[in-house]
């Protein structure tokens, strides 16, 4: 069934700014009490969501353009797009979105605990809030790494390596899955580089190697359930670690 573009783009890019403008002002101040200011806090933020919904809105375009070429789907926000009822897109995605978000929530706070020092001492003082963690992990990176980049790695095996015959390799996805999971690793090493100063091979291990596993779980989502799965899954790991960081 057609789904309109346009409309879909829209409440992507929403959705990915939403989670954008909650980091930006709930977390700035808090990163800037102790790091000198470049210019006036104001300033900063607009800059910062600038850059955002400019990252957000080329990401969203490559999914949109891209995604259903190679199987992979947004079956809730395309439902909505479509003025279509939203259970149906929604709802076989949320019991494996749940599930993954307990168990991610789970490792997420068994893995926090073994953090190398450096980490762990800067936890106990710079803490984005839990509504910025759910909004811009469950909405904004997902959309950024899943929707966008995780779809034009697959695309691009499929064009140039597949030559776009026939149905996606199963080993072309999974090495669309496995590279955004490390390039979303990978990108979490400039905010600790500038919270923790020099990066030790130990911070850089642990900062990739952690998120990378992560990716990959929700890689895997996306590619079997929806982008909406990996987005419950993502939001609710941050849940439940909170959850029981609290216990």
């Amino acid at each position: 069934m057609s789904v309109p573009r346009l409309r879909l783009g829209l409440l992507l890019w929403l959705a990915g700014m939403l989670g954008a403008v909650v980091m930006t002002v709930t977390m700035l101040p808090q990163l800037f009490r102790t790091l000198p200011l470049p210019a006036p806090l104001w300033v900063v933020s607009l800059a910062g969501l600038a850059q955002s919904s400019v990252l957000i809105a080329l990401a969203v375009w490559a999914g949109v353009a891209l995604a259903g070429k190679v199987g992979l789907h947004a079956p809730a926000f395309e439902a909505l797009a479509a003025r279509r009822p939203l259970a149906p897109g929604l709802g076989p995605q949320l019991l494996p979105g749940l599930i993954a978000g307990v168990l991610g929530g789970m490792l997420l706070f068994a893995v926090n605990r073994s953090a190398p020092t450096a980490l762990t001492q800067l936890q106990e003082h710079f803490t984005p809030p839990l509504l910025a963690r759910l909004l811009y992990g469950g909405f904004t990176e997902e959309i950024l790494l899943r929707w966008g980049f995780m779809t034009v790695l697959i695309w691009l095996a499929w064009r140039l390596l597949q030559h776009r015959t026939g149905a996606l390799r199963t080993v072309y996805m999974w090495l669309g899955i496995v590279i955004s999971a490390v390039a979303f690793g990978a990108g979490h090493l400039p905010a600790a580089s500038m919270l923790v100063g020099k990066l030790t091979a130990e911070v850089v291990t642990f900062v990739v190697v952690a998120n990378s596993v992560f990716g990959v779980l929700f890689g895997y989502l996306f590619w079997r359930y929806g982008l909406e799965a990996a987005m419950v899954a993502h939001g609710f790991a941050h849940l439940v670690n909170y959850i029981a960081a609290l216990l």
